[in-house]
């Protein structure tokens, strides 16, 4: 039986991270609360898992399917994890349209924005506690490396847009989080099919040693506690935070 204060919420379910998170925070005896385009094959007989579908880049179902999920939530929620994004291309910053760059910000920002409301809503109505909230980031926030346009320009807001939240969130400890390097289909497609001459980031990428979904999945959970010491609203790199427990998991 799982204990009611044992709840987590996730979006962005269907494969890499979001799906390691899902299946290890499962196996710890957790209900799991997911808003996802997809439901992995393993995980739909699970009677733990809660599963909403979504796809987080038509913005006017967000909020209805968000507030529907999380009011069967016994209340207590002592995670949230924002793992939902898209990468969109690698190119020029010139070559990249409107178009593509609003794609990528409707589900890596504005989603989110949606997602953000819909809990203080439910907050307010108290009908919901919530812990922490972890909105997945990355060093492209800050390292904006030649190509990776419109993903650079949604974290660095991604990030800017959690400092902003945690004023209204007074009860709650928000931090937005590089994970580091996980080997995810996203990032599998970037070393495989990128051309490494034209965005040198890629050639590094191809050489840096990385953490399996599985892994990086457990090395999170073990460092969630530890962003608590961080402000309320801080951008954090797990490699800088926890260094040791990274290493530990990128070497198992």
């Amino acid at each position: 039986m799982v204990e009611p204060y044992l709840n987590v919420f996730i979006t962005g379910i269907g494969s890499g991270l979001g799906k390691a998170l899902a299946k290890e925070f499962l196996s710890r005896g957790y209900k799991v609360f997911a808003l996802s385009r997809h439901l992995p094959e393993d995980l739909k007989d699970n009677p733990n898992l809660v599963f909403e579908k979504a796809d987080l880049g038509r913005l006017e179902e967000v909020y209805s399917k968000t507030y529907r999920l999380l009011e069967k939530v016994n209340r207590q929620l002592p995670w949230v994890i924002l793992n939902a994004g898209i990468l969109g291309e690698l190119k020029l910053m010139r070559d990249v349209s409107l178009r593509e760059i609003q794609k990528v910000m409707d589900i890596n920002v504005w989603a989110n924005k949606i997602i953000f409301d819909t809990l203080e809503d439910l907050i307010n109505q108290n009908k919901l506690k919530v812990g922490q909230i972890i909105a997945i980031s990355s060093g492209a926030a800050v390292n904006c490396n030649k190509g990776w346009n419109a993903y650079s320009m949604s974290k660095a807001t991604l990030n800017c847009m959690v400092k902003l939240y945690h004023w209204e969130f007074p009860k709650s400890h928000l931090v937005s989080l590089a994970p580091g390097l996980i080997l995810t289909p996203m990032l599998q497609h970037i070393i495989e099919e990128v051309d490494a001459e034209k965005f040198p980031s890629v050639k590094r990428l191809q050489q840096s040693p990385k953490l399996t979904p599985e892994n990086a999945a457990k090395m999170l959970i073990e460092v969630f506690p530890k962003l608590l010491k961080f402000p309320s609203g801080s951008f954090v790199d797990v490699r800088q935070a926890a260094p040791e427990v990274y290493s530990k998991y990128l070497s198992s």
